[in-house]
């Protein structure tokens, strides 16, 4: 399937249901260099579709390696100012934004996990107001991936190297529906569907989301006065439609920051900044995590839920049936973006504004009023398995089944 044909169409895709760019506007690409031809193509693309200029933004995890585990620890003290306003400036005059994720799951394993996580802290803190943008949908956005070889042979590591490029290739096409003979009027579809789980968590407005399953998860999550479910495409405050996740098969909302208690297992792997967290489980009292477990990566784990103070709670609540296309393929990704699109999930860290009834309008004082989380971080972690039992609690106290063996129960 990895043809120019196929290629051309993908790139369509996340050019004009991604970003959905708009004539004149600046599209930034941020991009590993090992994806550079496909890079090129969006660029074409973009410019094609009328975008006033296209920027990009070259990144190289084999050189982040070698950053890592060779520059002095001043080399990660700080963010240099050029960088945070490349973003901020581009930000603020209206660019839309698009990342290729498609990182090796491993690439770091043998750096210090509490070097990753300082400078990880400083970037984040330098871009904190970029960030910010992005999560109150200011900016039109978007995230897409293709196979990159370290990533494809971590995926099938069966196959040889050419082989698992192109499995990932295949798989890659079918969940965001690039095989399909118009992937535009596809999406438009898959948007209607999502909708339906939208409107059935909007209707009966829970206060509270109470989960279960075997492998040990008991969470109960309140939810906040005013929480709004979304899912599928997102909107700028002047009405232009984007998907931020290509793929995405979840509507979120947020969580009330001091409202979780009980313990969740985690279901996949987390890539966690180019290390691999496995087999955790966090406990929850009044929204703050205060013990965790992991048989693989704990130190990366530690040293995420240690970023700030936000990062001991969550900011999102997302819900994707174990039967969907992702799930179904039976594929572990080791990418938050697919595997995430695969599994009921949450996020440590901040909350997405746009899910409190105006919180995009509300400051950081207006938001902790209301209980909406901020962090420098914002992480996710999947959940869901096959036997997942979710029950939604009312406000007056009704139970209604919300997922049945992992699956939507309406």
């Amino acid at each position: 399937m990895n043809n120019d044909t196929t290629l051309k169409k993908y790139a369509r895709l996340a050019v004009k249901i991604g970003v959905n760019i708009q004539k004149n506007q600046t599209l930034v690409i941020s991009s590993p260099i090992e994806c550079a031809n496909f890079t090129r193509l969006i660029a074409e693309t973009a410019y094609e579709e009328g975008a006033k200029d296209v920027v990009i933004n070259w990144n190289d995890e084999l050189f982040t390696k070698i950053r890592f585990l060779k520059a002095p620890e001043e080399a990660f003290k700080e963010m240099p100012n050029w960088q945070k306003e490349f973003y901020l400036s581009y930000a603020k005059s209206g660019a839309a934004f698009l990342s290729i994720s498609a990182s090796d799951p491993e690439n770091l394993k043998d750096v210090d996990p509490s070097r990753i996580a300082k400078s990880q802290k400083v970037r984040s803190t330098a871009l904190k107001e970029y960030s910010e943008r992005l999560m109150s949908n200011k900016n039109t956005w978007s995230i897409i991936s293709i196979p990159t070889k370290a990533w494809a042979k971590k995926v099938f590591s069966n196959s040889s190297e050419d082989e698992a490029v192109e499995k990932l290739w295949d798989a890659i096409f079918k969940i965001v529906r690039v095989d399909k003979e118009d992937p535009v009027a596809a999406w438009e579809s898959h948007k209607e569907k999502l909708k339906l789980g939208m409107d059935f968590l909007n209707s009966n407005n829970f206060k509270f989301l109470h989960y279960e399953n075997s492998l040990g998860t008991n969470l109960k999550i309140e939810l906040p006065k005013g929480h709004l479910w979304l899912g599928g495409a997102d909107y700028t405050p002047e009405g232009v439609e984007f998907i931020a996740n290509m793929p995405t098969e979840e509507v979120f909302t947020l969580p009330l920051k001091t409202g979780v208690n009980g313990t969740v297992v985690s279901s996949k792997p987390l890539n966690c900044n180019g290390n691999l967290v496995e087999n955790f489980s966090l406990t929850f009292k009044d929204g703050c995590i205060i013990d965790f477990k992991a048989e693989k990566g704990y130190e990366s784990l530690k040293n995420l839920i240690e970023t700030d103070e936000g990062s001991h709670y969550l900011g999102e609540v997302a819900l994707v049936p174990f039967d969907s296309p992702i799930s179904n393929s039976n594929i572990v990704f080791f990418n938050t973006l697919y595997d995430e699109n695969a599994s009921c999930h949450l996020a440590i860290g901040k909350a997405y504004p746009v899910c409190l009834k105006n919180g995009e309008d509300m400051n950081e004082l207006e938001l902790a009023e209301n209980e909406v989380n901020t962090s420098l971080i914002h992480e996710d972690f999947m959940i869901g398995t096959k036997d997942l039992k979710i029950t939604g609690i009312t406000e007056d106290g009704r139970e209604i089944p919300v997922f049945i063996n992992g699956n939507w129960a309406f």
